[in-house]
C-alpha cells in the first residue's frame, strides 16, 4: 500500500525546493497549487465556478483569477464556497495520481493549506517545512516582486507556523540550501525504513 507523505508550510518557506528534492531521490511528487490551476482551467470547473460567483469572474471563457481572487481574498465564508467546487476535484485528482503511482512506496503531496483542506487526514505523515518570518518576507519579496506588506496580509491569512509545526510529524528548518538538505536526508532515511 502506498503511503502519503504531506509536505506543506507557509508562504516563501521553501517547500518546493523540498519537492524538488523528493523529485530528485526518484519519488513522485503531487504539487496541489499547480494541479489546482490546471484544474481551474477544466471548462466544467469554469462553469461551476460560474455558477456560483456569477459572470463578472468569467473572461473569454475562463475564470479571470484576479477578479475572483478580489471576491475571496479576505472574505472567509466566499473562499469556503470556492473551496468546496475546487477541492473535491483536486481530491479526485489526487487519488487517481496515487493509483497511477502505486509502484511506489510512499508519494509526497506538497499543499500550501494541507492543513486547512484537511487532506492533512489523507497523509501517513506530514512534513512542515519553515523559516523565520523575515526569511520569508525576503524571499517572497524577491520572488514574487511585491511589497513586504503584501506578504505579511498573505502570511496572516495562513494558519500560525506553530499551529504548523505541532500538527507536523517532522519538521524541516529551512534558513539555508545546505542545513535542509541535510535534515531532509534524515527524514527520508526514516521514511525509508518505515517501508
Amino acid at each position: 500500500m502506498t503511503k502519503i507523505i504531506g509536505l506543506t508550510g507557509g508562504i516563501g518557506s521553501g517547500k518546493t525546493t523540498i519537492a524538488r528534492l523528493f523529485e530528485g531521490e526518484g519519488i513522485p511528487v503531487y504539487i496541489a497549487d499547480d494541479e489546482a490551476k490546471k484544474i481551474m482551467l477544466n471548462p466544467i470547473t469554469v462553469e461551476k465556478v460560474r455558477k456560483e460567483f456569477g459572470d463578472k469572474i468569467i473572461q473569454n471563457n475562463q475564470i479571470d483569477r484576479k477578479a475572483l481572487s478580489e471576491i475571496v481574498f479576505n472574505n472567509p465564508e466566499q473562499l469556503k464556497r470556492l473551496n468546496s467546487i475546487v477541492h473535491p476535484l483536486v481530491k479526485k485528482h489526487f487519488d487517481d495520481w496515487v493509483t497511477q503511482n502505486s509502484n511506489h512506496p510512499f508519494v509526497v503531496k506538497e499543499a500550501a493549506i494541507l492543513f486547512e483542506s484537511g487532506s492533512y487526514k489523507y497523509c501517513d505523515k506530514v512534513i512542515t517545512v519553515t523559516a523565520s518570518e523575515e526569511t520569508r518576507i525576503d524571499r517572497v519579496v524577491k520572488r514574487d516582486n511585491v511589497k513586504r506588506e503584501e506578504v505579511l496580509q498573505r502570511i496572516k491569512n495562513q494558519i500560525s507556523e506553530q499551529e504548523r509545526i505541532e500538527r507536523s510529524d517532522f519538521v524541516i528548518y529551512n534558513e539555508s540550501l545546505d542545513l535542509a538538505k541535510e535534515q531532509f536526508l534524515q527524514i527520508l532515511k526514516i521514511l525509508k525504513k518505515k517501508q
